[in-house]
């Protein structure tokens, strides 16, 4: 039975003692859940939320990271760091990193080898704009982007990547697929996985929905055969909203 698991991603958002305030609030709302927790921070703030979270069931993720250990790469983390002190998970090309800083399925295959290299376990985002759903392009491309995310890898290390389908259309807009629309495009993606890696694999990978997940529509999602969990945004920013999302199952 795969677990669920829900992360939520700050994006550039909180300062270090909105994070300590954050945390305090947050922790106990969701002390008693028996999904797991993720919070996708800003660097700024890594240190102070994995200081915070000790004592609770709460991991800590970054929300990127290079592929090299270290070098001249002015500006950038690399993975090696995020474990020195710490940190757990990290989102590895998500569609505003693809949009925005020119990410490309070859770097992302090439982060997702570098977090595994350094124990990080990597949340892999995929999904489809709007122009290539209305093209009728959606399974093409999430199955494609799925394939070379995790080309070379072990079937172990696939085992332990979490995959986010994410929608660019559905980002911040307060748009959701539907859940059967949702379902069935993870379904894909795990058929996917299955063609390449055995229907053992497949099984276990955790696939999760993102793309305006909030209280109200969370339960609906997660509660599909194949969704296992989400990926959340802007909800994850407001401790109490955030906490109804990780308990949709009380």
């Amino acid at each position: 039975m795969r677990r669920k698991v829900i992360a939520g991603n700050w994006k550039m958002n909180m300062l270090p003692n909105e994070t300590i305030d954050y945390i305090t609030e947050f922790a106990p709302l969701v002390k008693d859940s028996k999904n797991e927790v993720i919070l996708c921070v800003p660097y700024t703030d890594l240190f102070y939320a994995l200081l915070h979270v000790q004592d609770t069931n709460i991991k800590i993720g970054a929300q990127n990271m290079h592929w090299e250990e270290k070098g001249a790469y002015t500006g950038e983390v690399s993975a090696k760091m995020l474990k020195s002190i710490g940190v757990e998970y990290v989102i590895i090309g998500h569609s505003e990193r693809r949009q925005y800083f020119n990410e490309t399925d070859d770097t992302v295959n090439k982060k997702i080898k570098a977090a595994f290299e350094n124990d990080l376990k990597p949340i892999v985002c995929v999904g489809e704009t709007l122009e290539q759903r209305e093209e009728g392009k959606t399974q093409d491309i999430i199955t494609l982007q799925t394939r070379l995310a995790l080309e070379g890898l072990s079937n172990e290390q696939v085992k332990r990547t979490i995959i986010a389908y994410e929608p660019i259309w559905a980002i911040g807009t307060g748009k959701t697929a539907t859940s059967e629309d949702a379902n069935n495009c993870i379904k894909a993606i795990r058929n996917e996985i299955k063609k390449i890696y055995g229907e053992e694999v497949a099984s276990e990978v955790i696939i999760q929905y993102g793309g305006s997940v909030k209280s109200s529509n969370a339960k609906e999602l997660f509660t599909t055969s194949d969704i296992d969990g989400g990926l959340v945004g802007g909800a994850s920013l407001k401790p109490e909203e955030f906490s109804k999302i990780v308990n949709y199952d009380k």
